[in-house]
């Protein structure tokens, strides 16, 4: 359906001097016009101070029956007629006004409009759209020749032809039936159509191969039983729209670096036109129904121009709407949002022109030629098949040779968008306090003329982009005002448009009328939609303390489940506790006596000051229950201001008074996905007034709760990173945590398989420092049991180890842990045989095991028995090594090697009792 608007596009008008009766004209570069009369071209300005002034004339071979102008390359293309011979012609020259032109070769031409490798054929019933593409095509082949065309498809349409008249008789006529295919089904068309270069080098021949894309075949009308010639195709047209934001550059060298957008393509009958959209998917986008018989028809991207006998006619078109969500992936969504291209158009201006016949556009003119025909004496050749034939119905018209037509060429001016887009708003506003359509679509219109214009950036004067952006965002705030008022499945709408439109919430809740009728306040669902989203998304918005009032009465009233959720709100900071208290009290009295609406009343009451009301809330559900509700609403704890987190009032009291139930809530949350790794990492940073550089004890809990949790998302290698890194620089600094660890190291050993038992020679080791602090064992012992866990990639740790020294048992116990897990059992012999003799047997008994049992000889025998040669102080310690030693060794081994192993200048009285014991083992066994 078309809406009817008495609105005004078209501004002043002017007439074009033109010397001889205009039959035919075009639009032609950045600034001509071109007219054409028998065999004269003229040419005038229709830009700046010289509009109307004549540029040029030149004659041509023949009669012109078309014109058309190329961007590319700057030529006039004329298709001329002399001595019943048709000719196509360029002239490529025109602006030397010389008449000198260069010609192309002799060929049929038939109606067709050509685009960026687009080529849309007419003929009276009939439309078929190709897309031109480069490259072979698999079995296809091309056809080249230089002198001659063969045009296929001509051809083909003749045979039908030919084969349908054979089939009719004076009694019959054969019409075929209406049909419409889009994409691959057009190639059933049964239309062949074969490519042909003709006259170019190979090297020229840019397209090989095409596809089809649209066909559509229109039956005559026969409900008047007499078939009219007039029932014809007319304005025939493709229209691009570019990526880079402008339609048809006005400058020649921008017309390679555009990438093309969107096509689209329209064809008239004489009383419905059709709009299709033909690039990513063929569809058709709208349909026109004239009131009256329409001659002629041009498509710009912001309206389509109709002429009658006497109106001219201006609808709106869905180009930019169509062209926006090409543009734009996030149309459609919650961010942004357009008007559809399904929306009915709409007539904004019937225009009297009396005797129109042919119109033209050029950027912001409309070029009309007028002939004022005098009474004209129709007559019908008289035929035996009158009734329901398609033979011999033209029309005669006989003009009286006394009489002399009188015309004109005119050129309109349409007034600017932004004038257009002002009177829209001014007439929509007899809809707004109506809750219709009709405000909706009127303002839908004023929107997309806008975004249309914008598009066109290159047509645009240095100061009226900003005019334009600025009713951008004004229609926005419109629209938004519109959908929020209404109660339908596009209340959602509501958000896009109040994005786009760049208002803030309290501008938004400041255009709301608050009035209350009947005693009863009422709130659609697409302003509750909007706030509802607006709450969630963390806004750096603070609303004063009568505009949160309102906002939490209006929830109460709309969605009382929600008040809860938007008291947590960044920008209800401001709300009064008492009021928000309140309400809490009476969403208790109503049944949602929930954990989230405990939690949020504890909330509340630490703003009070009540820490007896805040206890006794939080002691009414168990520990598990507290983090479900703070599960459901994060930011009971966590907050972000200016893209920065801040923690709540609450958070910052459960950390001094249960910080185990903080870190299991934000666990919870990261479990999830309501809070991201790093993110919980700067919460916990913030949380304890820590800079970048320092960790708090809390994030060191929350890590180790990480690792007991065992969750699916946290990169294992990248925590033990953490929890390594921490252990060691507080172990190097001799810096205690800043509060008490939640987890002893026995407590994570019992929860958590990442951490090992630590092995026992380790605690023999730590056991000859009698110095350490309960702390410092604690980070120590965490440290140790990592390392010796079965996730732990040892290898990664080795360079961060440098700040513990080896000086320290603490440092020892690391390095040594480290380098037996690296299979460096020599080197660790030697470590514990000089600083820690006593430790060295145990060590043995644990790491030097099957295919490492020979270093027990290989080893660490000889090495005992060379610093027991040399005394010292120790050599108590590794004497009592070196029998313990020697006591697994003959066992291990046989006589004969057990004594190849031994000292040769050993003392034998030593040696013998287990020489003996290796001797009878034999046949103990």
């Amino acid at each position: 359906m078309v809406q009817l608007y008495n609105l005004h596009p078209f501004g002043s008008q002017q007439v074009v001097p033109c010397k001889l009766e205009p039959e035919r004209f075009c639009g032609g570069g950045r600034d001509a016009l071109f007219v054409a009369a028998g065999c004269k071209v003229e040419a005038f300005a229709v830009a700046g101070q010289e509009l109307c002034q004549p540029r040029c004339a030149f004659s041509t071979l023949g009669r012109v029956l078309r014109l058309a102008y190329s961007e590319a390359g700057d030529y006039l293309v004329a298709i001329e007629e002399k001595n019943k011979a048709t000719f196509l012609r360029a002239y490529v020259n025109w602006r030397s006004k010389r008449t000198e032109n260069s010609r192309v070769y002799n060929i049929t031409p038939v109606e067709i409009s050509f685009c960026v490798g687009y080529v849309a054929v007419m003929s009276d019933l009939e439309v078929l759209i190709l897309k031109l593409e480069p490259g072979s095509k698999n079995g296809e082949r091309v056809h080249h020749n230089p002198r001659k065309t063969n045009n296929r498809m001509r051809r083909t349409e003749e045979g039908i032809s030919n084969e349908i008249s054979q089939l009719e008789s004076d009694d019959f006529v054969i019409c075929q039936k209406p049909l419409e295919l889009l994409g691959e089904k057009s190639e059933q068309s049964g239309l062949s159509v074969t490519l042909e270069s003709t006259g170019l080098a190979d090297e020229k021949r840019k397209y090989s191969h095409f596809q089809h894309l649209l066909y559509r075949r229109f039956a005559p009308d026969i409900s008047s039983y007499v078939l009219s010639d007039d029932i014809k195709l007319h304005s025939l047209q493709l229209l691009p729209i570019y990526q880079t934001g402008s339609l048809t550059s006005d400058g020649k060298n921008l017309s390679q670096e555009k990438e093309l957008l969107s096509l689209f393509c329209f064809f008239s009958l004489p009383h419905v036109g059709y709009l299709y959209m033909v690039v990513k998917s063929v569809e058709l986008m709208s349909v026109y129904q004239y009131p009256e018989k329409s001659q002629q028809a041009v498509l710009t991207p912001q309206f389509l121009h109709v002429i009658t006998s006497n109106n001219l006619q201006c609808f709106t078109v869905r180009c930019s709407a169509a062209a926006a969500r090409e543009e734009d992936p996030y149309m459609d969504t919650t961010l942004k949002a357009c008007p559809p291209v399904s929306m009915d158009v709409c007539a904004l201006r019937i225009q009297l022109f009396i005797g129109l016949k042919a119109i033209c556009h050029f950027k912001n003119h409309i070029i009309l030629l007028t002939k004022a025909d005098p009474e004209a004496i129709p007559e019908r050749r008289q035929s035996p098949k009158r009734l329901l034939s398609r033979k011999d119905t033209s029309v005669k018209i006989q003009i009286p040779p006394a009489a002399e037509a009188g015309w004109n060429l005119y050129i309109v001016n349409t007034i600017s968008p932004v004038q257009l887009y002002k009177e829209m708003i001014d007439y929509s506003n007899t809809y707004k306090t109506v809750k219709t359509q009709s405000c909706i679509h009127l303002l839908s219109e004023a929107h997309l003329l806008v975004r249309a214009a914008l598009m066109d950036a290159s047509q645009l004067e240095p100061g009226e982009k900003a005019e334009l952006l600025e009713a951008f965002k004004e229609s926005c705030g419109h629209l938004g005002d519109c959908y929020s008022r209404l109660d339908s499945q596009h209340s959602h709408l509501t958000l896009p448009y109040y994005k786009m439109s760049g208002l803030s919430m309290a501008e938004v809740l400041a255009r709301m009328d608050w009035t209350v009728e009947d005693g009863l306040q009422k709130y659609e669902r697409g302003l509750i939609f909007y706030i509802n989203h607006s709450l969630y998304e963390n806004l750096d918005e603070e609303l004063s303390e009568e505009l949160a009032a309102k906002v939490v009465q209006m929830f109460y009233v709309a969605e009382p489940k929600q008040v809860p959720h938007i008291l947590c709100s960044p920008s209800m900071k401001n709300i009064n506790p008492l009021t928000a208290m309140s309400y809490l009290r009476k969403l208790d009295t109503s049944g949602f006596s929930s954990i989230l609406v405990t939690l949020t009343k504890a909330a509340v009451a630490l703003k009070m000051g009540d820490l007896d009301m805040h206890r006794n809330e939080m002691k009414s559900h168990s520990e598990m229950k507290l983090v479900c509700g703070f599960i459901l609403e994060p930011r009971l704890l966590i907050q972000q201001r200016k893209g920065q987190i801040v923690p709540t009032e609450l958070a910052l009291h459960l950390k001094e008074t249960q910080p185990g139930l903080l870190v299991a809530s934000v666990l919870g949350l990261q479990k999830n996905n309501k809070i991201g790794i790093e993110e919980a990492d700067s919460f916990f940073k913030v949380l304890c007034a820590k800079d970048e550089d320092t960790t708090p004890q809390l994030l060191v809990d929350f890590w180790e709760a990480q690792l007991v949790a065992c969750l699916p998302d946290v990169v294992l290698q990248e925590l033990f990173f953490k929890l390594t890194s921490q252990y060691i620089w507080r172990l190097s600094k001799r810096q205690p945590p800043d509060t008490t660890p939640l987890r002893t190291s026995e407590d994570l050993i019992n929860a958590c398989s990442h951490y090992g038992l630590i092995y026992p020679w380790v605690h023999i080791l730590i056991s000859s420092d009698s110095l350490a602090d309960k702390n410092y064992t604690e980070d120590l012992s965490k440290l140790q049991s990592l390392i010796c866990g079965p996730s732990f990639d040892i290898a990664s740790i080795i360079p961060f180890l440098e700040p513990l020294s080896e000086d320290t048992i603490a440092g020892l116990s690391v390095h040594v842990l480290c380098r037996t897990r690296l299979k460096e059992y020599e080197q660790c012999i030697d470590i514990l045989l000089e600083r820690c003799p006593e430790a060295v047997i145990p060590y043995a008994n644990h790491e030097l095991k099957e295919e490492n049992r020979t270093l027990w000889w290989k080893k660490l025998l000889p090495e005992l028995c060379r610093r027991i040669k040399c005394g010292g102080e120790k050599y108590q310690l590794y004497l009592s090594s070196l029998k313990e030693t020697l006591s697994i060794v003959a066992v291990e081994l046989e006589l004969k090697d057990f004594m190849n192993v031994l000292p040769e200048d050993g003392t034998a009285a030593f040696f013998l009792p287990y020489l003996l014991y290796c001797s009878r083992k034999k046949s103990l066994t």
